[in-house]
């Protein structure tokens, strides 16, 4: 009996992932460490019975219909799984999954890191030295900034990463940490000390506000002239769910115009951003390359989950992280 044809689209995942599906597969894997291009992929699909992608390689309908009849499961190694085309995979009975939890704990540090760096001008102090600004011993006020202590928190999007920022943040003496969620109450979450409140009401009170929330119709552009102009004009703005939440231009208008104090991005849109984005050319800003849940550990665990839902997937099993099919 023949095994099954997959596709890896990069090599650079963590080769135990890989190691695992030779044992039982019969595995592709595309040659170069940068995002398959959509020729590449359609060349590779088709006769594949399962495929493990990227949150960078778009699987739409095309893609889909390539593979031909033998694709029974499609594994992104990614927590986000808008980049496949689930209608078209529930009409041909393709089964999906994603690599939730396992990224949490990683992405929860990154953005509370996010948060201080950004509050307490933390670029600007690392390279004053450097750029020959550190002229005098000592000044009571240059590059002073907000701490989380006493200050309130707002967080948009109260999920298991919310969460984890929460607990981590409390610690610090927090003032108090307010919540936005279109499911409420959460429990856990109010259980810690959250106060459910509107956004509106979020917005205007927080010292800092965290974006957790997921990319929709409802939330493209959440953060936008309206939500920077409610915002105080010292708050910090830390944004480590989806690019496409923010409207760039607004935020970058906020910031010039000092309308908000400092901002921190880990996702954009488009992602890479180019070197030449205005929000670039800004010192109240640190934007990073996508990178909250780039720890060692956590690449790991997401390979091997994904490896382990193509197996499944395969032999035509209950996935371990299937991702909810449309209605």
């Amino acid at each position: 009996m023949s095994k099954p044809k997959i596709l890896i689209t990069r090599p650079d995942i963590p080769p135990g992932a890989i190691e695992k599906l030779k044992e039982k597969c019969d595995v592709d894997v595309y040659g170069e460490e940068k995002p398959i291009s959509k020729e590449e992929l359609l060349k590779k699909i088709p006769g594949k019975d399962g495929l493990l992608c990227m949150l960078t390689d778009p699987i739409d309908r095309g893609v889909i219909e390539a593979a031909g009849p033998s694709l029974k499961v499609i594994a992104t190694m990614s927590v986000g799984f808008e980049h496949i085309d689930l209608k078209e995979c529930k009409t041909r009975n393709i089964s999906v999954s994603n690599t939730p939890d396992v990224s949490t704990d990683s992405v929860a540090e990154w953005t509370v890191t996010l948060m201080l760096c950004a509050g307490r001008n933390f670029m600007k102090a690392a390279t004053a030295v450097k750029d020959g600004e550190w002229i005098y011993s000592w000044s009571p006020l240059w590059l002073c900034g907000q701490g989380l202590q006493d200050s309130v928190v707002g967080i948009i999007g109260m999920g298991r990463i919310g969460q984890g920022i929460m607990k981590r943040i409390l610690p610090f003496g927090v003032k108090k940490v307010l919540y936005f969620d279109i499911f409420h109450p959460i429990k856990p979450a109010e259980e810690m000390g959250a106060l459910f409140v509107d956004l509106e009401e979020l917005l205007k009170n927080s010292d800092y506000v965290v974006s957790m929330c997921n990319l929709s119709d409802e939330t493209k552009h959440l953060f936008n002239k309206k939500a920077f102009d409610l915002m105080k004009n010292s708050a910090v703005f830390v944004n480590t769910s989806r690019g496409g939440v923010v409207d760039h231009k607004d935020l970058y208008e906020a910031l010039k115009n000092k309308t908000i104090r400092a901002a921190a991005l880990d996702v954009t849109d488009p992602e890479p951003l180019p070197k030449n984005h205005e929000l670039l050319s800004l010192p109240n800003i640190i934007i990073t390359p996508h990178l909250a849940s780039s720890e060692t550990n956590v690449r790991i665990k997401m390979a091997d989950l994904a490896a382990e839902n193509i197996l499944l997937g395969v032999k035509g099993e209950k996935l371990k992280t299937p991702v909810p099919m449309p209605a």
